[in-house]
């Protein structure tokens, strides 16, 4: 079964720190422990994010995550809001994780 994870990036491959104010985010495919697929995602959580509300804000990310067919979330963190509805989407999350992007997804790759 493939898994499709969504990570925020920074401009030079670095994991975003910000997840729910990331401008950028990263959906690597994972088949057999490697990725088969990465795409890059200028998706402006962070002009976004104070426009309507963390409730719209919430439902903006949900809907990304459900159109692309999202399974796991890695990020350097989240607020508890966030944690709880992407509980409540059935998601795996992958906390704490820094550094290469691609790297880290390589990393997790090996655990599914």
């Amino acid at each position: 079964m493939a898994h499709i994870i969504c990570i925020p990036v920074d401009e030079t491959g670095q994991v975003e720190p910000r997840w729910g104010r990331a401008p950028r985010v990263a959906l690597a495919t994972i088949e057999n422990h490697q990725i088969t697929n990465w795409e890059e995602f200028d998706v402006h959580w962070d002009t976004l994010h104070d426009q309507d509300g963390e409730g719209r804000h919430h439902a903006r990310i949900a809907k990304f995550l459900m159109d692309h067919h999202v399974s796991d979330v890695a990020a350097s963190h989240m607020g508890p809001g966030m944690s709880r509805m992407l509980e409540s989407m059935r998601l795996h999350t992958y906390l704490g994780v820094e550094g290469n992007a691609r790297q880290v997804i390589e990393r997790l790759a090996q655990e599914l």
